[in-house]
């Protein structure tokens, strides 16, 4: 009994399955068998496209998304440089 991998797909093949599913030129049906997905497959993926889509046009989303990884990195770094003194400090002792 051999057990079959998942299939994993790219962010180019999803979009291009919504897209399609979107433009409503054909069934379901004939767009699972054209990609040889399940119908309920391309179901959820237009589900997620719907609710993420939203998010494309935020732009304010954006720039507080990016003040905050700045502002992450930068305590990221200050707790690197207190552990690199510590750890340097913790060697000399030892010594």
């Amino acid at each position: 009994m051999t057990k079959k991998s998942r299939r994993k797909f790219s962010g180019d093949f999803k979009a291009k399955v919504v897209l399609e599913a979107l433009k409503e030129r054909s069934t379901m049906e004939e767009l699972a068998r054209k990609y040889e997905l399940h119908p309920t497959q391309i179901n959820t993926w237009k589900r997620e496209a719907a609710a993420k889509l939203a998010s494309a046009f935020d732009t304010e989303g954006a720039v507080s998304n990016t003040e905050q990884q700045e502002d992450q990195l930068e305590k990221l770094y200050a707790q690197i440089g207190q552990l690199k003194v510590e750890n340097d400090f913790l060697k000399k002792k030892l010594r």
